[in-house]
């Protein structure tokens, strides 16, 4: 097998889009989508056993405690850049701003909350796995 250069490497990798390659765009959303917020606003915008609901800034802000609102905003800009959230703008007095995942936000949620249910559910095993090692 022929060696690629550098070029045919980056075409390949925009054409395959394999995160394993450097210059694949797929690791930058992989990057975005793996911010613990990221995951945070998913899961909270998909909300719980009556399923998605818009949610309002200072919503989201009271339940992601310990986000700034600098990191709120950036973070909020960028999962609508991706198409991943809609921002929705009701002219009342005040001004009414909403959230909501987006269809593809939807399938994107359907792996954070299985992901944050693993990270709650085996706490407890990390935990004891991180004294034991520490101990050692």
């Amino acid at each position: 097998m022929a060696t690629m250069k550098a070029a045919q490497q980056r075409a390949q990798a925009k054409a395959e889009y394999n995160a394993f390659l450097a210059g694949c765009p797929s690791r930058q959303l992989l990057d975005r989508i793996s911010d613990k917020w990221v995951v945070l606003i998913l899961c909270a915008l998909g909300g719980g056993e009556d399923g998605p609901r818009a949610m309002r800034y200072s919503e989201i802000s009271r339940m992601l405690a310990g986000v700034s609102q600098k990191m709120l905003t950036q973070t909020l800009r960028s999962l609508e850049r991706d198409g991943l959230l809609t921002r929705t703008v009701t002219p009342t007095v005040p001004v009414t701003v909403s959230y909501e995942l987006t269809d593809l936000g939807l399938s994107l949620h359907d792996l954070t909350r299985g992901l944050r249910s693993w990270a709650q559910t085996r706490m407890s095993e990390v935990l004891a796995n991180r004294e034991d090692y520490d101990s050692r």
